[in-house]
């Protein structure tokens, strides 16, 4: 034989691959030579031996020995690669069929399972053809055309012709592999497979592979290669889909037999069929002394799948029957009361069969069932079982049987994609990361630390984190620049006194800053504080006890949050600590540093947890909040930053109120109609360029200012900005490119903060500095001192950003990805550093060694890929015997020799000290910067308030015209005038389409303003821009109005719009009376009160009374200002003389002969005719005959009120009507002559806790005071001097 085809013997392939026989290509141009076909005589010879042995026929035909035709030649004495001779009975070498020639390096090869027949049959005429013409597309075929080029698709243009058991070519089909490993340093191309011209039997080594089961291959420790012959093969051509699939169980490696070729049979009975074409072109060598056994004709691809899935169900059912009926680690089922989500119940029994990978993953998964775990398995992670189920059905991830269960997987780069897909579906993910490499795991057993327990014969591997919408700290998984927070809830609750205030003690946490807050307060039976903060908050997640949340405060959660909040439901005592064990777990953690001897625990605690610290249930919520932040592995990190707060939901000391109904009423956060931001106060205001800016913004929005001082100050600087615009130009500038400077900062604390965020934050810092001494410039232009004194307050960063510079090389991090310190500053660096100086000097040494042993310069060292430094020689050189041959060409081979060895193992021990050093390095400098975390925070924050001032300037400057600076009067009396108001949320560029509206309350004036008008009027809007506006005022912003004079207010309340609350079980009505309850009980005069059309969700009567005594109770004791929508007509009769209530209306024009309504949007003083709601039944395409009789029903109840009106004027002889309300006013203030020294003792007596029964009290009844009744005194006097 040539040297085109050397004998040799075929390496083992990888486990998915099955060794098949071809033929060469001087095999297939001597078998397909001649015209005819050839005999069955010669086994596969040649016309000349057929006729050597007499046995020539005429007619073709297959018929061949199967050893003959398979049986792969070996390498005779002479070393020449022909056969040995063997008289008549020998194989021409060129006609055989050699596995040999099959080994394709540089291509991945693919093999079609055929009908496996011992029996033979005839050769039809079109097999014939084929054959021709194959053998002719062969002949033009040379070695180094690539097998795509090889024309196979017009062998046959007839379908009918293609033999049985073959498929055709089809384009666009190709399957994808991944391949698996423990090993993290697995490479992902795998050694091309070639032959070899060495006669001595390869050492095998034995290779463990850190699978679900353990298994053991043997593989050739080195595997040769050749680069003279590289067919490519474009898998796009081929139709691959029936072949088996990746994921599918390898068989077995084949046994090698040392037994001597089996000779061939010479064959000639007619009798016997002869062999089917593809059976010759594609069957496997049998073993001589194992038959091979028959298989079934072709698989398809969906049969082969149900094979697999019904073997896979036979093996693994009874071993994973558990998982059929759920239950929780205390064996409570799903549906009970007491069932946990977050645990598993194992069996016993189950833990014998499992295999040590499976107990290592089990272990981990049964503890935290509610989450999907990803499992790290080399470069990728894998989802098992349940969660290979939803991997599968949610997001279309390929599913298979590895491991003894169902598994999907994904690549190591994109787990932060696939992360996030899950937590957006609403899952938990739980990491579970290995803890060593493959060389890691050797150093530890050759070390001695090993342990007997069965998870140690693993690579370690252990819960990394748990991932969830609440509590994502990851740069790569945060998509929102808000805050999202995770809140845990504690309500003291008295059975049978749910009428009395209940205590709240929260804690919430944006784990993204590491912010905590902690708010404590006692609330009634509405729960309005607690809707306040959880409106104010939307937190994602909330963490509460089982059973420790009354039934109005969780509907008051499930309607604030919606469906895709995440709850948490912990053990009481357990999991959501008392706050007794909450400051035991606090000490022994040390969360906030050592407990020194001879000090109170609770000294080196925050300040705002230490003044916390005696209120049982805000640390209880505490506690709950730590037992979760702990069972995600975030306790450490984020509670050891200190960043406590007090929160108060409405601060009634210095803020403008604005509780959850507000918010939501005036649309401040999210719109009414889709919950997003558009079109919301949030969006029309918050202009911030930093991401830390515009969460610093929306707190701003949840409570604008009160102090009028504090809110001049504040405009002061907007306007200075808006009139210097170099200042924010600059700023914007700069600032508009930093990034999430406040996340990045806790994330260095925390130590999981990459190299490339930390060297961009030490930038993002010195850049800081340097525009902030730019922006001090312009500070002479202003006539303010606020901005002046905030960027005074800058801390002094150069020092901590030079010791950075001066420990490292900030380039080579940036390029390289890793930090090289300068000479000097890590001792244990520099020892490495000379170990790897040292091993260079050696692998020099010992590469001039070999050279002078070999007595050749032609040596040099070779990588590929995890071979490393192999010894590259000339074929032509003899090497020592005890030098391993790798991998090799045609022309070199590759070796490693013990000495080498040992020098590699060094290396890469080195190197594995190196990555643990630099580990340890990176954490070092984490822990140096964090030592002055508070610096590096209030510089943030100063650059935060800068972004929000100028967010206001922006704004303001964005309103159009008109729009005007508000102007704040400290007055005893409540005034709010505005002019020429619009709603702010109008586009200036049509604001002239806007009608503009004067609002004028308080002071010299009326205190309400009885509103009415026509449908669709735009009064809700006239209510709503007043209140935007008084927003606006109180936040430092300029107002959409000529005009703007007021004091400030200290609450808004509205009672806006008509919806029921079907999970609260409270009808509309009980809504609106509801909302109206809070605003009687806690309006004071400094308040604003809007209330639109109370009364409408009841019968006319009761409706009207009620609106009726309301609007009395405002007018008379309260004395707010507000506005009082209504279209109870005959209300306005009675207040027609109260000179606290204006009456006023929104003007339309009328067109009854078309019933059509104009409106002008208008407010003017009067009262307006009618609603017109006939005329809006017919704008809104009511049918005719229906709005026609309706408007005669309208006018017969019309008339008989007016009949009525008639008869009581004419029974009050023209007198005027001063109204009811005046009347039971006077007959009030008659009823208390007397009384008030009554009233004193007892009080007085009640003070000193004595009983009284002289006078009996309402509970609950309200007194007015010396100062209201003088009010209504006068308002009667003012009402009777009209009259």
């Amino acid at each position: 034989m040539t040297s085109d085809a050397r004998p040799t013997k075929s390496p083992a392939r990888a486990k998915s691959q099955t060794i098949q026989p071809v033929m060469t290509q001087k095999s297939l141009l001597s078998f397909f030579k001649s015209n005819a076909p050839p005999s069955a005589t010669g086994g596969g010879n040649n016309s000349s031996h057929s006729a050597a042995t007499g046995a020539e026929s005429s007619t073709p035909s297959f018929h061949t020995s199967e050893q003959a035709m398979m049986q792969t030649p070996t390498k005779n004495e002479s070393g020449n690669g022909s056969n040995s001779s063997r008289g008549s009975n020998s194989v021409d070498s060129t006609l055989l069929f050699s596995t040999d020639e099959a080994i394709l390096r540089g291509s991945k090869r693919k093999t079609l399972d055929f009908e496996d027949d011992n029996e033979t049959s005839p050769v039809s005429k079109e097999e014939t053809r084929s054959v021709k013409k194959f053998a002719a597309e062969v002949e033009k075929l040379s070695l180094h055309t690539p097998a795509r080029k090889l024309n196979l698709g017009n062998l046959d243009n007839d379908e009918d012709d293609q033999p049985l058991g073959t498929r055709r070519p089809s384009r666009g089909v190709r399957r994808v592999k991944y391949e698996i490993s423990d090993d993290d340093d697995d490479e992902d191309d795998r050694k091309h497979v070639g032959s070899s011209t060495s006669t001595k039997p390869r050492r095998k080594s034995k290779i463990t592979n850190d699978d679900d089961d353990e298994s053991e291959y043997e593989a050739p420790a080195a595997v040769p290669e050749d680069d003279d012959f590289n067919m490519e093969i474009d898998e796009a051509e081929l139709d691959v889909s029936f072949l088996l699939d990746d994921d599918d169980e390898p068989p077995p490696s084949p046994t090698r037999h040392k037994s001597a070729p089996a000779k061939p049979q010479l064959v000639s009975t007619p009798t016997k069929k002869p062999l089917p074409l593809a059976s010759v072109f594609n069957k496997q060598a049998p073993s001589p002394s194992k038959p091979s056994p028959s298989r079934p004709a072709l698989m398809l691809k969906d049969d082969k799948k149900k094979e697999r899935a019904a073997k896979f169900e036979e093996a693994n059912s009874g071993r994973y029957k558990w998982l059929l009926n759920i239950k929780d680690a205390d064996g409570n089922p799903i549906g009970s009361p007491d069932y946990d989500p977050r645990t598993l119940y194992i069996p016993k029994e189950a833990w014998g069969n499992f295999t040590d990978f499976e107990r290592q993953f089990w272990d981990i998964k049964g503890k935290h069932f509610d989450s999907v775990v990803f499992f790290k398995k080399g470069k990728f992670y894998e989802l098992y079982e349940n969660d290979a189920d939803i991997g599968h059905q949610q997001f279309d991830l390929k599913l298979t049987d590895r491991t003894n269960m169902r598994m999907v997987g994904v690549p190591e780069s994109s787990f932060e994609y696939w992360a996030a897909q899950f937590i957006a579906k609403g899952y938990k993910v739980a990491r579970v990361d290995q803890m060593e490499t493959a060389l890691g795991k050797a150093m530890r057993e050759r070390g001695g630390a090993v342990s007997k327990s069965a998870v140690q014969k693993v690579i370690r591997r252990e819960l990394h984190s748990i991932l969830t919408a609440g509590t994502l700290t990851d740069s790569g998984l945060l998509t929102n620049e808000m805050a999202t927070y995770c809140m845990a809830i504690k309500e003291l609750n008295r059975p049978g006194m749910e009428h009395l205030p209940t205590q709240f003690g929260i804690a919430f946490v944006d784990t993204s800053t590491a912010e905590f807050n902690l708010a404590t307060f006692y609330d009634d039976m509405d729960r309005t504080k607690f809707e306040t903060l959880i409106t104010q908050i939307k937190p994602k997640e909330i963490v509460v006890e089982k059973g420790g949340l009354s039934v109005r405060s969780t509907r008051i959660l499930k309607n604030s949050l919606g469906v895709n909040s995440i709850w948490n439901h912990l053990q009481p005592g357990s999991e959501f600590w008392d706050a007794l064990n909450t400051s035991d777990e606090l000490r022994v953690h040390e969360y906030f540093g050592p407990n020194v001897p001879g000090t109170v625990a609770t000294e080196c605690w925050p300040q705002a947890l230490q003044s916390m610290n005696g209120n049982y249930a805000v640390i209880s919520a505490l506690g709950g909040l730590v037992w979760y932040l702990r069972s995600l592995k975030l306790d450490k990190e984020l509670l050891s930053f200190k960043n406590f707060h007090i929160y108060d939901p409405v601060r009634q000391a210095s803020t403008l109120i604005l509780d959850g109904q507000t918010l939501s009423n005036l649309e401040v956060f999210q719109n009414n109609s889709d919950g997003t931001e558009a079109g919301t106060v949030l969006r029309l205001l918050n202009r911030c360029v930093t991401p830390f800016g515009k969460r610093l913004f929306r707190r701003w929005l949840c409570h604008p200012l009160r102090s009028t001082s504090a809110i001049s100050a504040r405009l002061d600087a907007v306007e200075d900005l808006m009139r210097v615009p170099g200042f924010m130009e600059l700023f914007e500038e700069k600032c508009a490119r930093f990034p999430d400077l406040e996340r990045i900062v806790s994330r260095i604390h925390a130590g999981s903060c990459k190299i490339s965020e930390f060297l961009i934050v030490l930038s993002t810092f010195r850049s800081l500095i340097d525009t902030a001494r730019r922006l001090n410039s312009y500070t002479t232009q202003f006539s303010s001192k606020k901005l002046e004194s905030v960027l005074a307050e800058l801390p002094d960063l150069t020092p901590y950003l030079d010791y950075f510079n001066e420990a490292f090389d900030h380039k080579i991090a940036a390029t390289e990805g890793e930090i090289n310190p300068y000479p000097g500053f890590a001792e244990d660096y520099d020892a490495n550093s000379e170990d790897f100086k040292q091993l260079d000097s050696e692998f020099s040494a010992h590469l001039d060694k070999a050279k002078r042993e070999l007595k050749t310069t032609k040596v040099v060292y070779k990588d590929l890929g995890k071979e490393i430094y192999q010894l590259e020689v000339s074929n032509k050189v003899a090497v020592p015997k005890n030098w391993k041959k790798m991998s090799g060409t045609s022309s070199v081979s590759r070796y490693y020799n013990p000495e080498l060895t040992a020098l590699v193992t060094r290396l890469q021990e080195a190197r594995e000290t190196k990555t643990a050093i630099m580990k340890e390095l990176q954490g070092r400098l984490y822990a140096k910067f964090d030592e002055n975390y508070k610096d590096w925070l209030k510089a943030i924050k100063i650059i935060a308030e800068i972004d929000c001032l100028g967010s206001l300037a922006k704004s303001s400057s964005a309103l159009g015209s008109p729009a005007c600076r508000p102007e704040f009067v400290e007055s005893e009396k409540s005034v709010l005038e505005l002019e020429g108001l619009r709603h702010p949320c109008v586009i200036p560029g049509i604001a002239s389409d806007f009608i503009p509206n004067d609002t004028i309350l308080g002071g010299e004036t009326s205190n309400l303003i009885l509103l009415t008008g026509p449908n669709m009027g735009g009064k809700s809007t006239l209510l709503r821009q007043t209140c935007v506006a008084i927003i606006m005022a109180q936040l430092g912003c300029y107002v959409a109005a000529e005009k703007c004079r007021m004091t400030p207010f200290d609450r808004i309340f509205t009672r806006i719009g008509a919806n029921d609350n079907i999970l609260a079980g409270q009808s509309t009505f009980m809504v609106e009376l509801s909302e109206t309850s809070k605003i009687l009980a806690e309006a004071t005069e400094r308040s604003m009160v809007i209330l639109d059309e109370l009364g409408r969700g009841t019968s006319t009567f009761d409706g009207y009374a009620i609106a009726y005594s309301v609007l009395h109770e405002l007018s008379t004791r309260i004395g707010c200002l507000g506005l009082f929508s209504t279209h109870y007509g005959t209300l306005t009769t009675e207040f027609e003389r109260d000179p606290n209530v204006a009456l006023k209306h929104m003007a339309c024009q009328v067109d009854q002969e078309n019933r059509e309504v104009t409106f002008l949007y208008k407010l003017i003083d009067g009262v307006c005719e009618k609603s017109y709601g006939m005329n809006v039944a017919h704008m809104a395409g009511v049918p005719r005959k229906i709005v026609d009789r309706a408007e005669q029903m309208a006018e017969s109840f019309e008339l008989k009120q007016e009949t009525k009106r008639e008869e009581e004027k004419r029974m009050m002889r023209g007198t005027k009507n001063i109204g009811q309300g005046m009347i039971m006013d006077l007959a009030f203030l008659l009823s208390r002559v007397g009384k008030d020294k009554d009233m004193e003792d007892i009080s007085a007596a009640t003070a000193n806790g004595v009983e009284s029964d002289s006078v009996s009290i309402r509970v609950g009844a309200r007194r007015l005071t010396k100062e209201q009744e003088v009010r209504v005194l006068q308002r009667i006097f003012a009402s009777m001097t009209n009259v």
